[in-house]
């Protein structure tokens, strides 16, 4: 058992901090791990996708606190629902909408807002006090059962053709599985084409390429540099999956 953060909070400042806090008293004894504090700042869409391909080693027990929350204190429901054994806690804004789709038993329930809760940190107030009682075994919190079709998004795509994270050293992961692209030759950024490598060795450094990364998504580097910069790629940048290198395309 354990409890992992996914927020675009930052890792500076007091906010992972307090929820650290609340879930010591709240589940003392469980582990808690940060698996993201950089999630796309105000884009649940992008978040949603991103963080859907990286809960694969959280033992099926997790409690999982995702927090991309931009109308935080709004009309959006507060919710926890359970995916295939784990559970996931936070706004009914999209973030989970992925993992609602994919997962293959899913229940969902509303969570109370305490009047004493902040309207601008419901991750402190709310989604980390219900997450530390699930991860002791305790469902009191849960308010009224839902519909987990309710949580979904039927106008986004199953896989999401944009970039939606990029690491430290400026590789960008798109929101698309690889498994669902196994014959694509090239990825178009623009009008540029990337073509697809195996791994950073298997190229030139500098040359810029698209692999299948750790977690199965489709992602855009440069060996030894910077695919952000060397290609203009920002969060939301789309791309373009072809099933061959054409041609006449020139060199990325």
């Amino acid at each position: 058992m354990l409890i992992a953060l996914a927020t675009d909070f930052g890792s500076t400042g007091p906010y992972m901090g307090q929820m650290r806090a609340v879930l010591a008293t709240a589940a003392p004894g469980v582990a808690v791990i940060d698996l993201f504090s950089d999630l796309p700042a105000f884009e649940p869409k992008l978040a949603a996708y991103a963080l859907a391909a990286h809960l694969g080693p959280l033992p099926p027990d997790s409690v999982v606190i995702g927090v991309v929350d931009p109308g935080v204190g709004g009309e959006r429901r507060a919710v926890a629902l359970r995916v295939d054994g784990r559970w996931l806690v936070g706004p009914d804004n999209g973030l989970f909408a992925p993992l609602v789709r994919r997962g293959l038993t899913t229940e969902a329930w509303t969570l109370a807002c305490p009047p004493q809760a902040s309207a601008s940190f419901h991750g402190r107030d709310v989604f980390a006090p219900a997450a530390g009682a699930l991860a002791r075994g305790d469902r009191s919190g849960l308010v009224a059962a839902i519909d987990p079709a309710s949580l979904d998004r039927p106008d986004w795509p199953d896989d999401l053709p944009h970039i939606v994270y990029i690491d430290s050293y400026g590789n960008a992961m798109t929101g698309l599985r690889a498994s669902k692209y196994p014959g694509t030759g090239v990825i178009k950024v623009g009008e540029r084409p990337i073509k697809r490598a195996r791994t950073f060795g298997d190229v030139a450094p500098g040359s810029a390429f698209f692999y299948t990364n750790a977690n199965g998504l489709l992602e855009i580097a440069v060996s030894r540099g910077r695919a952000d910069q060397r290609l203009g790629l920002q969060l939301g940048s789309p791309v373009l999956v072809q099933a061959a290198a054409l041609e006449n395309d020139p060199a990325p």
